[in-house]
């Protein structure tokens, strides 16, 4: 298993992957985040002040 994780190849494709995974998490947060953006967008606990 070590001399799998030790290829250059494997720890491209993982690399690859890992970072893949971590942007496509913060464009679902800024699409959900941009859900709120008018006041018709959500309940948010802020909206009735």
């Amino acid at each position: 298993m070590k001399q799998f994780l030790d290829n250059p190849n494997v720890q491209y494709w993982g690399r690859f992957i890992g970072k893949t995974i971590f942007y496509f998490g913060i464009l679902l947060m800024l699409i959900y985040l941009y859900h709120y953006k008018n006041i018709d967008g959500g309940s948010f606990i802020y909206n009735e002040f």
